[in-house]
């Protein structure tokens, strides 16, 4: 199921989460070369995909709502 990017945060190892509107969370890496996600390096690129949406596994799967991210 696709959800909007409302928002991001780091976990605890400094690796970027977006936060999606469904209450989920989702890890968004810039791995090359298996995955390519430039845009999460810079604020500007994080910024560019707030309300694009991301496939939610955890809502294809009915999965209670992730904890809110850290403070």
């Amino acid at each position: 199921m696709q959800q909007p990017i409302i928002g991001y945060h780091r976990d605890s190892e400094g690796h970027w989460v977006a936060e999606l509107a469904c209450g989920h969370n989702q890890h968004v890496r810039h791995q090359p070369p298996w995955v390519e996600r430039p845009w999460v390096i810079t604020a500007a690129g994080r910024r560019s995909r707030l309300g694009l949406p991301l496939e939610c596994v955890k809502c294809d799967r009915s999965e209670p709502r992730d904890n809110p991210p850290p403070a």
